[in-house]
């Protein structure tokens, strides 16, 4: 690496002479190309830039002339020249960088405007590979790292509001070099989540589930008081092109979302996206992601009532979500797709309460991935796609179940997906009667659902009981028998199936494997 040039001290404030703008995003751009040159900066722009800054009557010169080169290559060549980048990265105090600037007709560069080529938007609307392949921009990053290392002097803009605070900054006489700071760890943010983006979209062309590097990028929504507990900082991010949920809702009633809220609620609707709405409507209650009842009803108001009957008292301070729109008649759910007018008057009195609406359903059977943090790194993995059919069941006991047998199974585990592991979920008729999370043990986990089940008077005679993992003794599966359940559903592969199988068929209990193992940690 060469020797860096002498650096001094950056000036605190400069007064732009000359602004380079380059854009795919046209937005505001002759109003704020009408402020530059009413403020005495030139102006200097490319192809459909310079075009429609023209166009409005301002005076604009186009970068070949700054060159000496016409854009070539279809626009791919264009600002790549040291005349460019000469004048972004030339440090102005520098005896020897001022002395090649003068001696090849350098002049510096002290605005740099540009967003880059929709390479996000192509790929969401699901562009071809060439059409992705064309809209990387190779020119438009080159100039944002150069401006952003040349901060000392060069105010880099990459999206109208960076700009807007430029123009403000002018009222003052010029920018500020803290204004350039946070500019210039704007822009390496933002080509770095475009690299990501891009490098995300070769691996899933190319079928790389896990590349060598793996990059991840997000835009900043919200900050928050404190993060998980009150000493720890905390903000949300949202990924592009993200998919329905807390992350991407609009809050229409309440406070602000803390960090388990926000956790919690994304429990709450990737639970509830689990039931089609064309099915009937369907309400999950959460209480720290894990959750306190699930149930479907003839409506609303029915299926949250047997949602809450599952564990009221947990329930208390919880999350409500709903698959389809919120009525008033259940006006007590905090997350929806969408929401009547009655409803969103109904919250308007309750001020403490959160509404929030997504404007759709996650897919729950939808690909992607899902990161969690770890000491040194991350993990990722597939997003849990399982879905569990009547048609994939293996009956391996004696007795076969009944018809409700079998939809009370379905139920049970699609719910014991979502509730975090050793997970028992004891269910009947669309309802869930009693859930055990968390726990070391499965037995454990048998035994506290039937407690809290008996704590709020439902009856677990003839339900379906469903471990998200399979019976690694016949323990667990006997204690779920002991509390009333007549069918089990779990994934089976234990060394001592054939141990579980035994006890199932002396107990008189039908019991299905699924094959497919839902642990959630």
């Amino acid at each position: 690496m060469p020797a860096a040039p002498d650096y001094p001290s950056a000036p605190d404030l400069v007064a732009p002479k000359r602004a380079l703008l380059s854009v795919s995003d046209k937005t505001g751009l002759v109003e704020a190309a009408k402020t530059l040159h009413e403020a005495g900066v030139e102006l200097v722009s490319t192809g459909g830039t310079k075009a429609a800054i023209a166009a409005a009557g301002i005076p604009v010169k186009d970068v070949s002339d700054l060159t000496g080169f016409p854009e070539m290559m279809d626009g791919r060549v264009k600002t790549l020249h040291p005349v460019v980048h000469g004048g972004l990265l030339g440090v102005r105090d520098a005896a020897d960088h001022a002395k090649a600037m003068a001696d090849h007709g350098i002049g510096g560069i002290d605005i740099l405007y540009v967003n880059l080529y929709p390479f996000e938007a192509t790929v969401a609307k699901g562009g071809s590979y060439a059409e992705c392949v064309e809209n990387i921009d190779i020119g438009g990053p080159a100039m944002i790292r150069s401006a952003a290392k040349n901060h000392g002097y060069v105010a880099v803009c990459t999206d109208p509001a960076d700009l807007a605070e430029v123009l403000e900054a002018l009222k003052a006489g010029g920018t500020t070099l803290a204004l350039r700071q946070t500019l210039a760890a704007r822009a390496y943010a933002r080509t770095a989540a475009y690299d990501a983006a891009i490098s995300a979209w070769f691996a899933q062309a190319l079928g790389q589930d896990f590349p060598a590097r793996k990059s991840i990028a997000g835009e900043l929504r919200q900050t928050m008081r404190y993060g998980e507990n009150p000493h720890q900082k905390a903000a949300l991010y949202t990924f592009p092109n993200p998919r329905p949920g807390v992350a991407t809702a609009t809050q229409l009633q309440g406070k602000e979302l803390s960090y388990n809220n926000i956790n919690d609620t994304d429990a709450a609707f990737e639970l509830i996206a689990e039931f089609d709405p064309a099915q009937g409507p369907a309400v999950a209650i959460i209480k720290h992601a894990n959750p306190c009842g699930v149930a479907v009803g003839a409506t609303q108001r029915e299926a949250y009532e047997r949602a809450l009957a599952c564990d009221p008292t947990s329930a208390f301070g919880g999350i409500v979500a709903v698959n389809s729109r919120l009525t008033r008649e259940a006006a007590e759910v905090v997350i929806a797709p969408e929401a009547d007018e009655d409803a969103v008057a109904v919250f308007a009195a309750k001020k403490n309460l959160r509404l929030l609406v997504t404007g759709g359903l996650p897919d729950a059977l939808s690909t992607g991935d899902t990161f969690k943090s770890v000491a040194g790194g991350f993990l990722v993995q597939s997003r849990d796609d399982a879905r569990i059919k009547a048609s994939d069941l293996k009956i391996v006991t004696k007795r076969q179940p009944t018809q409700e047998e079998v939809r009370d199974m379905l139920f049970a585990f699609t719910v014991g997906k979502h509730v975090k592991s050793n997970a028992i979920v004891y269910a009947r008729a669309g309802q869930t009667l009693g859930v055990g999370a968390g726990q070391m043990n499965r037995k454990d986990s048998a035994r506290i659902a039937a407690l809290r089940a008996a704590d709020f008077g439902l009856d677990l005679k003839g339900c379906a009981c469903a471990s998200e993992a399979f019976f690694p003794f016949a323990d667990g599966l006997i204690q779920a028998a002991e509390a009333g359940a007549t069918a089990i559903i779990q994934p089976g592969g234990s060394m001592r199936d054939a141990e579980v199988i035994e006890a199932a068929d002396k107990l008189g209990l039908a019991m299905a494997f699924t094959g497919v193992r839902v642990f959630r940690h």
